[in-house]
């Protein structure tokens, strides 16, 4: 009743500027006939849309769309390329030729004798983070962090909002510790609060989830995993995620999602601490590796490509073997090999962006795995308007915001949930922090080799740093390790040579090495082989005659 009003009173457009939250809808206008389609700023909600036969096909979820009589699926072999070279399909594009998403903080309007939309942006990342960047904080940290805290305190009051029973995941990080404090502090009763749990010790932060539930006095429930259960999850994903997404990482999404539901129907997520404050590891590496390597001319760097790859990778892990007692602690790595190889591809890089885009890519040489395909662009590859963003944390962590954390961790999250009929919210992409974010200095996000130092400083407030101060931990489940074992007959069925030579989508000898390489470890080729075997899972359940 409010958005109607606010667009009755105001207008698309500007009723849009004034909304605050997550949302994805369709407007019918009868008198002008008019349909207009609208997205949120971040993207945290789907939308998807396309016209077959003359019919305008849109919805939240392919799946809907294919139920269509007019729908007509063809795998668009471009889209194809950009999901094996990220693990997702980047919008505007779509598994699907035809098939688009609407950008975050776009509005599409569609008249009568039109065949394409207006589209329109009333809300743009690139413009927030310059506008950010021209006008820098320069106040004491003391208040910015006073800042921050109220910022973040008002929209987890905002999100708390909530006629059904409400609570938040919590891995024990920085960012879902942050808002389960800031929840606490502003809720009368314990909040509800989920962890899953691993037995395996470099996948498990269960533990350190439970002591700031303690010390925040939350009604805390974990729950313990076990490889088989999360393995049962895997048939699923297909079905969860209505185009191929290869984040491993969704099968513990989606447990502890179904944890959530079966006590709340609404559950606030930390995601966003990574972009907004330059909390991936990834950030620091590239920058490190960019800055030595800017220093040796380009054609020196590929003369050491070529020497680095002249030498197998195997003969190199001989070379380590032999050497491993007289190297510094530092160079005695797992699968030194494999390392060199990658160092190789990294070396041949001419800039940053190039360097970064290389760190963050499953398939680096996409047509070679995705025969007849081109490549589209995409912001990764775009370079107009980002001259403003001087900076290299500037420039990933933008990238990352437009790409990375709406086309992968929105999302991993999002579907996961509605599987359950799971709400999730996420406080940090309230607009009104994103826009401060930008206003914060590089110096102020990462201090002493550690992101999210603000983030730190405002969790400080309500939680000794003892019970967070740590190194960071990916939430994953151990894939590389399931293909070896449990999983191998499973991914052997779908990465059969023949099967993929059918098909036409993957080129097999590509994949059969890297399959190849990973049972032999000689490389943990998890990454690339899982992008392979959830397009694989997928397309064997949408060509089911029952999808």
């Amino acid at each position: 009743e409010v958005l109607l009003e606010a667009i009755a009173a105001w207008g698309v457009a500007q009723a849009l500027r004034r909304i605050v939250g997550m949302f994805a809808f369709a407007l019918w206008d009868r008198r002008e006939r008019r349909l207009t389609l609208a997205r949120d700023r971040l993207g945290e909600k789907p939308l998807y849309y396309g016209i077959f036969g003359g019919t305008l096909l849109f919805g939240s979820e392919l799946k809907a769309l294919r139920k269509h009589p007019a729908w007509r699926g063809e795998i668009d072999r471009g889209a194809l390329a950009l999901y094996a070279r990220h693990g997702y399909v980047p919008a505007p594009y779509s598994i699907y030729r035809g098939v688009a998403k609407l950008a975050p903080g776009c509005f599409a309007e569609f008249l009568p004798g039109t065949s394409q939309p207006r589209l329109e942006t009333y809300w743009s990342a690139l413009e927030t983070a310059l506008a950010g960047l021209s006008a820098p904080r320069r106040e004491p940290e003391s208040v910015l962090v006073d800042e921050l805290d109220a910022l973040l305190r008002r929209s987890v009051r905002g999100q708390m909002v909530a006629d059904v029973p409400l609570g938040a995941f919590l891995s024990g990080g920085i960012d879902s510790s942050t808002v389960v404090a800031l929840m606490q502090a502003q809720s009368s009763r314990p909040v509800h609060t989920f962890t899953i749990g691993f037995e395996e010790t470099e996948y498990n932060e269960a533990n350190h989830a439970r002591a700031i539930a303690a010390h925040l006095g939350t009604h805390h429930t974990e729950l313990y995993v076990s490889p088989a259960q999360a393995r049962e999850v895997i048939p699923r994903l297909p079905d969860i995620y209505c185009e191929p997404f290869a984040d491993a990482s969704q099968i513990p999404t989606f447990l502890v999602s179904q944890l959530a539901r079966q006590h709340v129907a609404v559950a606030l997520s930390g995601d966003a601490g990574d972009e907004l404050f330059g909390g991936y590891n990834r950030y620091l590496v590239a920058e490190r590796i960019w800055r030595w390597l800017s220093l040796v001319p380009l054609p020196l760097r590929r003369l050491g490509v070529r020497a680095l790859l002249a030498v197998p990778t195997g003969s190199w892990d001989k070379v380590f073997g032999a050497l491993r007692f007289a190297l510094p602690r530092a160079l005695r790595v797992p699968n030194p090999g494999d390392k060199a190889h990658k160092l190789a591809a990294v070396l041949a890089q001419a800039d940053l962006d190039s360097v970064y885009r290389r760190l963050i890519s499953q398939w680096p040489a996409p047509s070679e795995v995705v025969p007849d395909a081109v490549e589209p662009s995409t912001a990764l590859t775009r370079r107009e308007g980002l001259e403003g963003l001087k900076r290299p944390l500037e420039r990933m962590t933008y990238l990352d915001l437009v790409t990375y954390l709406p086309d992968d961790i929105l999302v991993k999250v999002d579907r996961a949930a509605m599987a359950v009929s799971l709400e999730t919210r996420v406080p940090l992409l309230d607009h009104r922090v994103v826009e401060f974010a930008w206003q914060v200095p590089v110096e102020h996000k990462v201090r002493h080799g550690r992101g999210k130092h603000l983030l730190r400083q405002v969790l400080a407030r309500y939680v000794p740093r003892e019970l967070f101060d740590r190194p960071k931990m990916g939430f994953g489940v151990p894939i590389d390790q399931w293909l070896r074992g449990p999983l191998r007959e499973w991914a052997e069925h779908l990465l059969d040579p023949a099967r993929l030579r059918r098909q036409g989508y993957f080129a097999p000898e590509p994949v059969a090495r890297a399959w190849a390489d990973h049972l032999d470890g000689r490389r943990s080729n998890q990454y690339p082989l899982w992008v392979v075997l959830m397009f694989q899972a997928w397309l064997e359940r949408v060509s089911s005659p029952s999808s």
